[in-house]
């Protein structure tokens, strides 16, 4: 059987990607990126005052797929404009709430804590991804010949957002109860920099922690898997629930380096008391403790149920 073609409409970031590739892979999709550009000053505008039409967008997009999996912002308005050219020759799914209409998409993937409903709304404990276990698995060996220790503890590190700014303060901080908590208890640190990690938050690592731990200075997806099968522990800081809730694909204790949020951080508080209560994070603070919970694939639970519904999608 032809495996069905997708597109994916993202701005580029990490987490959009990580969203929108890890449902077409679960779908068996095959599929190809779309960066969404759009023009002049419509970037500025919210989608539900943006006219649905081709010059909003600067992508040229022709009929080669079957399947629209969008992430963002910007990618609202070409997914619609899509849905509307095509009509029911293809699907479109968007992912996070699309601030508009839900009508306008097929289905619309929303974690829990974002409060949306509708008929078609699929919900998700946290983020869907991309990460496999069979991925971390091949992967596992790449950072082995750096490692000197039995125990290990993965620091994931995002970088400042509208709601965590990352000052020298609030990263000190994160770093010492690393050193208290780990470092100091035998652990050899592996620390994973994210697209948003700013490069002085990197070099202040290569200063603050000795040469025995191992400091990752580029993003590198194969040092990213081979560190989260590798550790024993996983630290995620505060401001990225997507690369949180990939962590919890490995059923490890995972530990939320928070900060101090510099504007209401609603979303992310629902986000963490969800994670708490289903036993997967704890806040990073100045004790150790061990836990178990189940390990959490929402991708494949929402993709059984997308890919029960293509049974009765008709895309002539």
């Amino acid at each position: 059987m032809t495996k069905l073609k997708g597109i994916l409409l993202t701005e580029g970031m990490h987490g959009m990607i990580s969203q929108v590739e890890g449902l077409a892979k679960a779908l068996d999709l095959e599929f190809i990126h779309e960066k969404i550009e759009l023009n002049n000053l419509w970037k500025f505008i919210p989608p539900s005052l943006t006219p649905v039409k081709e010059f909003v967008f600067k992508n040229k997009i022709e009929k080669n797929f079957d399947i629209v999996i969008s992430c963002g912002r910007k990618s609202v308005i070409p997914s619609i404009y899509l849905k509307k050219k095509f009509k029911n020759k293809i699907m479109n799914i968007h992912i996070q709430d699309p601030k508009v209409s839900l009508d306008n998409f097929d289905f619309i993937v929303a974690p829990e804590h974002d409060n949306l409903e509708g008929k078609n709304v699929l919900k998700s404990k946290g983020a869907i991804h991309y990460l496999r276990e069979n991925e971390l698995e091949e992967n596992e060996n790449f950072l082995k010949f750096k490692v000197n220790k039995e125990k290990l503890v993965t620091l994931v590190v995002g970088g400042p957002n509208r709601y965590y700014d990352y000052n020298d303060i609030s990263i000190e901080e994160v770093f010492l109860k690393i050193t208290n908590n780990f470092i100091n208890k035998g652990y050899q640190l592996i620390l994973i920099p994210s697209m948003r990690t700013p490069k002085k938050v990197i070099d202040k690592a290569k200063r603050y922690f000795d040469e025995n731990q191992i400091i990752i200075r580029e993003v590198d997806k194969k040092a990213y898997l081979s560190s989260l099968k590798l550790a024993n522990y996983i630290v995620v800081t505060c401001d990225s629930t997507s690369m949180i809730s990939e962590a919890a694909i490995t059923g490890k204790p995972i530990y939320v380096a928070q900060m101090p949020a510099i504007r209401k951080n609603y979303r992310f508080k629902k986000f963490f008391e969800l994670f708490k209560s289903l036993n997967i994070i704890k806040d990073l603070e100045n004790s150790l403790d061990n836990w178990n919970y189940e390990k959490l694939d929402e991708t494949n639970r929402i993709s059984s149920y997308i890919k029960e519904q293509l049974k009765n999608y008709d895309f002539s």
